[in-house]
């Protein structure tokens, strides 16, 4: 069951814990979905949050602790004993168990791990953490429905059974040989339709898609997104299949990546959150600014050095905010474009064809709008002195072209260096582009007006 989250639902909860009205609670909390309780959980205080944890059945606690913010979950951790701790984690698929293990101080994961019942359950998580969390293997979970191709139909679907107790949800059936070694997949429709005497070996699947489990998660992201997967089998260096990825956790990863991206483009160098310290987010947003201000310096020097020009046709003056504003905007369109196609895997060929592409596209777009320019600016001044309009629009076009080379080539030069292109927008191509486009306008303005 689902539930609206309004302040009138915040203010109940809140009432009610206040009165440590318990049953009430737990009613109102019953058949809804963990999101939904995790959602109700962000809102709260710290304490009520705790204490509604507290009524919830393990199960669902486990489930809870997947979902809601991560300094909730944090702080949530720290009031609970290392054997409640072991208790959720015994509730939790081996992926997810990892991941609340590997947020743990050392000395408290120790002691939690003494505490998990189920031996299998903790060597499995213990084989998961010493995967970077970053790769297939940090990704995967290690409960799956496994068939060996010597198998009969009649007894494979047995040994499923039992198999499939341990996994939330079957989307894949994957075929093993004697060692472990990955030999395709199974379809339900051909294991059903087949005679309970026949082999495995004689109705599976060979071709499977997978992934190592040093493949990073954007490799993993991109393969199923390429192939439309829900699921996608793990295999080690010898090729035995060690666990599976679901689509769930892609897509955890795919957000992670958006936010960070996003978060590049807009110049903060950290992964912050709107309710982190005034401090984190200082040291996340300051280097950024910092090459802001340098870039401005940079601008004040260069027009500086154009001062002359200025005092002879002032009205140059009032298009250096026009001329910097359409350098950064082309700059960062370019970069964006070439930043999704990285990250979607979508850009191929070579970078002087991309080049090309991008400077046939800015001279086309920069001639347009100079065209435009150029009647404003002939018309908007009082000498109506053709030379200033053409010395304008002339610049106009020049800028725009060298501003998408700039923003092409800059994220994919990165890419190439294995650093992540979207460092590459918002304020560094903005403040390069500014830099480069008072430079270019005044040269031009100069040769032109022979000042």
């Amino acid at each position: 069951m689902a539930i609206e989250i309004t302040k009138e639902l915040l203010d109940n909860v809140s009432n009610l814990i206040a009165n440590q009205k318990d049953t009430a609670l737990s009613d109102l909390f019953n058949d809804v979905h963990h999101a939904d309780i995790a959602e109700v959980l962000d809102e709260l205080a710290f304490n009520e949050a705790a204490y509604i944890i507290r009524l919830l059945d393990s199960e669902t606690t486990s489930e809870v602790l997947m979902d809601v913010d991560d300094d909730v979950r944090e702080k949530v951790l720290e009031q609970l004993s290392a054997k409640e701790i072991a208790e959720e984690i015994d509730e939790l698929d081996t992926d997810d168990a990892a991941d609340v293990i590997a947020e743990l101080p050392e000395k408290r994961k120790q002691e939690v791990m003494k505490e998990i019942e189920d031996e299998e359950h903790a060597k499995e998580i213990v084989e998961l953490l010493r995967f970077d969390e970053n790769s297939a293997g940090g990704l995967m979970a290690k409960e799956l429905v496994k068939v060996n191709e010597n198998w009969s139909v009649l007894g494979c679907v047995t040994k499923m059974r039992d198999q499939a107790a341990e996994v939330t949800r079957v989307h894949s059936i994957y075929v093993v040989d004697d060692s472990g070694k990955l030999k395709g997949r199974l379809s339900l429709k051909d294991l059903l339709m087949a005679s309970t005497k026949s082999k495995i070996a004689d109705i599976y699947i060979p071709r499977v898609d997978y992934v190592n489990v040093h493949d990073t998660a954007e490799d993993v992201a991109n393969k199923m997104r390429k192939y439309d997967l829900e699921a996608i089998p793990v295999v080690d260096e010898l090729g035995t299949l060690v666990g599976r990825i679901t689509i769930d956790d892609i897509v955890d990863v795919i957000k992670e990546e958006a936010d960070k991206d996003y978060q590049l483009a807009a110049g903060i160098t950290q992964d912050v959150e709107a309710d982190d310290t005034i401090l984190e987010l200082t040291r996340a947003r300051l280097p950024w600014l910092f090459l802001g201000l340098l870039g401005g310096i940079g601008a004040f020097l260069i027009m500086k050095n154009f001062e002359h020009t200025f005092k002879e046709n002032a009205v140059l003056f009032f298009f250096t905010p026009l001329i910097a504003a359409m350098a950064g905007n082309v700059g960062v369109q370019s970069s964006a474009i070439i930043v999704q196609g990285l990250a979607n895997d979508d850009v191929k060929g070579s970078v002087n064809k991309r080049l090309i592409k991008e400077m046939l596209l800015a001279t086309l777009n920069g001639i347009a709008l100079a065209i435009v320019l150029f009647l404003f600016v002939y018309f908007s001044d009082a000498d109506n002195d053709l030379r200033i309009s053409i010395a304008v629009s002339v610049s106009l076009v020049a800028v725009i072209i060298v501003a998408g080379l700039i923003g092409t080539f800059i994220p994919l030069f990165l890419d190439k260096r294995g650093i992540d292109p979207a460092i590459a927008t918002g304020p560094f191509i903005t403040t390069s582009n500014d830099i480069f486009g008072i430079l270019i306008y005044f040269t031009i303005a100069k040769l032109i007006l022979g000042v």
